[in-house]
């Protein structure tokens, strides 16, 4: 688990510790000190933590002027225990929104479970981003069944391209582009 960083290539592009207006403005990382862990096991300190014990996030890149944003996770996600929703969308998401994003790219390639509760949060985000949306990205597919058999998949898109979307090789205006012509495209 340590030796999975968050994707770092764009970082020419967007770091969210130098950007006055993510929720991590001038945070600072150790290169050399693993100091999270899920469960017993440490994970690559580049991982932001947003008070969950079991799921870390990357902010990977925000545009204000499209209002987009995408992270990346790892983890566990888990709402039945740590509610772990709620402090999303509280600690991470509502900064976002007041910020002017209303579109999400969660990439969850590296989500090892995710466990219900209700659907509360999750409809209040998808309600606050109004015109905007929030697409789920290679999420592995029994995370996916659990999110559908939680009625979650109304608030947030999986399915097809979404599902194996191979996104690396792309700069992310290219990456959001390709998520919005597929939302469009459900849409119509």
């Amino acid at each position: 688990m340590h030796e999975i960083e968050p994707y770092y290539r764009w970082r020419d592009d967007y770091i969210a510790s130098e950007d006055e207006r993510s929720p991590f403005y001038n945070t600072e990382y150790s290169e050399f000190e693993f100091d999270k862990q899920i469960y017993n096991y440490f994970i690559h300190p580049q991982w932001d933590t947003f008070g969950s014990s079991t799921l870390y996030l990357k902010v990977l890149y925000t545009d204000y002027d499209r209002g987009y944003s995408i992270i990346e996770f790892i983890g566990e996600w888990n709402d039945a225990i740590y509610n772990d929703i709620m402090l999303l969308k509280r600690e991470i998401i509502e900064l976002m929104i007041a910020e002017g994003i209303d579109k999400f790219i969660l990439i969850g390639e590296n989500v090892l479970n995710f466990h219900a509760s209700d659907d509360c949060y999750y409809e209040e985000w998808f309600q606050e981003v109004d015109d905007g949306w929030i697409a789920g990205v290679n999420f592995r597919e029994h995370v996916i069944e659990e999110f559908k058999q939680s009625n979650i998949d109304y608030y947030i898109n999986f399915g097809g391209e979404l599902d194996d979307f191979n996104w690396r090789n792309l700069k992310p205006i290219q990456f959001f582009k390709k998520v919005e012509n597929q939302l469009t495209k459900r849409l119509n």
